[in-house]
């Protein structure tokens, strides 16, 4: 790791890492302008009342680029992924501060009427509203796209599900795939993840349909839609060719080599694209004779012959340790790269060299505690925050007459107020006074809105 730090200083050295304002973003070696300081997404205002992971990775994608997420949990309890641990950062899962950065907390207890009034006033002052909940569920509470779009006919409503009917009241996770033997999970949630792009790409495009028609929409992505489209040439080697699919391990089933090679203390991954990056790979393991062989000429042969092929290959990566194989491909042109643990991973050089790294631990940073968005759109970098953390700023269009209520009521925790009471005066908020005594002044424009620049009340516990 020390190693690996003192690299990125020598390239920060060179300005290579940083431009001349030393800003986060990977220098491009281009003059910087007034833009590349700019969140594409600023004032556009998401309502998320997504939980786990699909919904989650999409709202989050959105707060990356500037948009203020006001994530809606359950009181008491939250989003389910903040107990999915160890490890914890103090009582916070990682899984849960993974997939939920750049985002507000409210906790709002839906199934009470106040509820529902709550999430509709805040849905007629945001842009997009998102939901992963089983199919009617929302309906059945008055917050359906039906219901949302009479009070907020400009809202892009995304409902994110597991499966379409007839089995829409499944609760979906992602499904596991196959190697030889029994079926195993991949290591990540690729299903949802890809859901979650899916549900992000559909949001930014209503969110441009709608500045050319003026008009809201209803944006339904669900896991299995993501799951089958996300099978690409292999469903077409079916749709078209009949050819059902095989385990192919880390294997191609259309290119030959495309593949994990074992090494003296591990594994490179080499793939071989097309017939001049096949003769490439033949002359770096010093097996310049398989080239004009009549066998391995072109790909499809080497299909045709992969067993005999890949054992040829593997017997001699085996004889050389990963990092020489690594020297020896540098530069060829060849695909390759070496099959990592998360250490080596987050040492190596060019993952810092892109600098989607962040910083999220209390105080002074000393090591990345995060993952940001990649590409140089992503500016905005806040973690995660405590679950009913906004529930003193909720201001909604009239959020007067709200109590706390001991679980059961329409908000969560109080962390500090209970909004019980309003005062204006000169369409200004001047204070929300607590039912038990507490007031705190409150910076808020009227006509209600959330901002970034509330005014904190003091801290007092409300009791």
């Amino acid at each position: 790791m020390l190693a690996t730090l003192a690299r990125v200083a020598a390239l920060r050295g060179t300005r290579l890492l940083f431009g001349p304002g030393r800003g986060r973003g990977l220098w491009t070696g281009r003059p910087q302008s007034d833009t590349d300081n700019m969140k594409p997404l600023e004032g556009v205002k998401i309502l998320d009342l997504t939980r786990v992971l699909a919904g989650p990775f999409a709202t989050m994608n959105l707060g990356d680029l500037g948009a203020e997420v006001i994530k809606v949990e359950r009181p008491g309890a939250g989003d389910d992924t903040r107990t999915w641990g160890p490890p914890f950062v103090g009582t916070e899962s990682t899984y849960f501060l993974s997939v939920n950065r750049n985002k507000k907390s409210i906790a709002v207890n839906i199934k009470d009427p106040k509820g529902v009034k709550i999430i509709k006033e805040l849905a007629a002052v945001c842009d997009v509203f998102v939901e992963n909940y089983i199919p009617g569920r929302l309906s059945a509470m008055g917050l359906g796209y039906e219901d949302i779009d009479k009070i907020a006919p400009h809202i892009i409503y995304c409902s994110i599900t597991g499966i379409l009917i007839p089995h829409s009241c499944q609760t979906s996770y992602a499904r596991f795939s196959s190697s030889d033997g029994d079926p195993v999970r991949p290591g990540v949630a690729m299903t949802d993840l890809a859901t979650g792009l899916y549900a992000y790409g559909a949001i930014m495009a209503g969110l441009i349909q709608r500045y050319k028609t003026g008009k809201g929409l209803f944006i339904d992505c669900n896991l299995l839609s993501s799951q089958v489209a996300c099978l690409t040439q292999v469903a077409a080697n079916y749709l078209i060719g009949q050819k059902e699919a095989k385990r192919w391990g880390t294997a191609h089933g259309s290119i030959v080599p495309y593949q994990a090679f074992k090494t003296k203390d591990g594994y490179l991954v080499v793939g071989a694209g097309n017939n001049q990056q096949f003769a490439t790979v033949c002359k770096i393991l010093n097996l310049p004779e398989l080239i004009d062989d009549s066998k391995y000429k072109t790909n499809h042969l080497r299909v045709q012959n992969r067993k005999e092929l890949i054992k040829i290959l593997s017997a001699r990566f085996e004889e050389e340790m990963t990092s020489k194989w690594l020297y020896l491909f540098d530069g060829s042109g060849v695909a390759y790269g070496p099959i990592n643990d998360m250490k080596n991973v987050f040492a190596e050089p060019q993952v810092w060299f892109l600098n989607f790294l962040s910083f999220l631990a209390p105080g002074a940073p000393t090591r990345p505690r995060a993952l940001s968005r990649p590409g140089p759109a992503s500016r905005a970098h806040a973690p995660p925050q405590p679950r009913g953390s906004l529930n003193w700023k909720l201001i909604g269009g009239e959020a007067r007459g709200l109590e706390r209520g001991a679980g059961s009521g329409a908000l969560g925790k109080c962390r500090g107020v209970c909004l019980t009471k309003m005062k204006k005066k000169k369409k200004k908020i001047r204070s929300i006074q607590c039912k038990r005594g507490f007031s705190g002044g409150l910076l808020l424009r009227w006509p209600f809105a959330f901002h970034p620049w509330f005014g904190l009340p003091r801290q007092q516990k409300c009791t």
